[in-house]
């Protein structure tokens, strides 16, 4: 393959960054931001929302208009197409993520797995939606999950209950491989991981001999993913199937410290972000450097990961528009890396959640929670905003 001319990315560059936002969004991302750096509020948020909601205060509107609008889509996936067309101006691809969170009947399981395949259907030949993606929590309850991954006996309902969980898994990745559009499996909490872990690889399995069509996601704030990773290489290679994998850093941090902590485990987190981001940055280069059997998506919002994958893909000689190497940011975040990416030749995909207001409010205060506990990623936010509305005003 030849080596495509590479052109320097500067994520400094807000005038690409924030191209796609008028004066007045950009004024508004800045008061939500400056919204969202207060640590107080983002902790009262959740029990405020909650009252607000039993109350049936106006909140809704204030959050749609506000937060969601930030992090959002829409409401649903008709809602998104405006945004959709709006990021493909500037080569910015989508992934339609159904965001509900919570759910617990095998009603909403079913109704979650239909939207999934309705988010494939509408990516089916669209180049602007080259992946869909789910949640396995959003098919089953957390507490099958758990006991699945810990190898816990399940009851007969039980067992019944993870063929159902298995059969929805199935009919969504079936779909995908029919409309040949790649599916994520996203990652979730160490607990159900081993879970998610199994039923991803079978699907690989199945669905993967071609090329990738599902992809397993690792959260490299876990210290045990390089291990994981050379081992899914080695299944894959024995298995004859290509492994699809989003490595990103991982959502569940807070989380994962504390109930280590309560059950007196040890934490599956690294001991501190160097570590993290040394393994997240292998995992990168172990890839690259298996490229004619791994497809990847770097899941990130960390502008030296992202220039060492430019860096990765200049000194393997790979093209800058290569469809096995992916950059993927969240709606809402990280546009300077986005944009630059994008307007540099690379293949971006914006992850763009949508779902009833009320139904994705976990998905939105956990982006919240996300900014405030990962070092400088507000603070970077607004002085990235700050810039560019001081460049316009010169």
């Amino acid at each position: 393959m030849s080596k495509s001319k590479m052109s320097k990315i500067s994520f400094d560059n807000t005038e690409i960054a924030f191209k796609a936002k008028s004066t007045s969004d950009l004024q508004k991302s800045y008061w939500l931001f400056k919204l969202v750096s207060n640590n107080v509020l983002v902790k009262l948020g959740p029990a405020l929302l909650k009252i607000a909601f039993l109350l049936r205060l106006p909140i809704k509107s204030i959050i749609k208009n506000t937060i969601f609008e930030q992090f959002c889509g829409g409401e649903s996936i008709k809602d998104c197409e405006e945004r959709i067309q709006s990021l493909a101006k500037y080569n910015i691809q989508t992934i339609l993520d159904y965001s509900v969170e919570g759910e617990s009947s095998k009603e909403n399981f079913d109704l979650t797995a239909n939207e999934i395949i309705k988010t494939i259907k509408r990516a089916k030949g669209d180049e602007n939606i080259p992946f869909a993606v789910f949640k396995t929590s959003g098919l089953a309850r957390i507490e099958l999950l758990e006991k699945v991954s810990s190898n816990i006996s399940l009851n007969e309902n039980e067992k019944r209950e993870f063929e159902l969980l298995k059969d929805r898994v199935k009919v969504i990745c079936q779909k995908a491989y029919d409309l040949d559009v790649r599916i994520f499996i996203d990652a979730e909490e160490s607990w159900i991981q081993n879970a998610i872990d199994d039923l991803a690889t079978s699907m690989m399995r199945k669905f993967n001999s071609e090329k990738a069509i599902v992809y397993n996601t690792l959260q490299m704030y876990r210290w045990d993913r390089i291990a994981f990773l050379k081992q899914s290489y080695a299944d894959a290679e024995n298995g004859n199937y290509y492994l699809g994998l989003k490595i990103v850093r991982g959502a569940y941090m807070e989380k994962e410290r504390e109930l280590a902590e309560e059950r007196g485990y040890s934490s599956p987190i690294q001991k501190d972000k160097i570590s993290c981001d040394k393994d997240y940055d292998l995992a990168l280069a172990y890839c690259i450097s298996h490229i004619d059997k791994i497809a990847l998506c770097a899941g990130t919002h960390n502008e030296e990961s992202s220039l060492k994958l430019i860096d990765l893909m200049r000194e393997n000689n790979i093209l800058k528009d290569d469809k096995r190497v992916y950059f993927s940011q969240l709606l809402g975040m990280s546009d300077h890396i986005s944009f630059n990416l994008a307007n540099g030749g690379y293949n971006v995909v914006k992850y763009m959640p949508y779902g009833p207001v009320k139904l994705v409010m976990p998905y939105l205060i956990r982006r919240a929670q996300e900014n405030t506990s990962i070092s400088g990623q507000t603070g970077r936010e607004l002085n990235l905003i700050i810039k560019e509305k001081t460049r316009r005003t010169i």
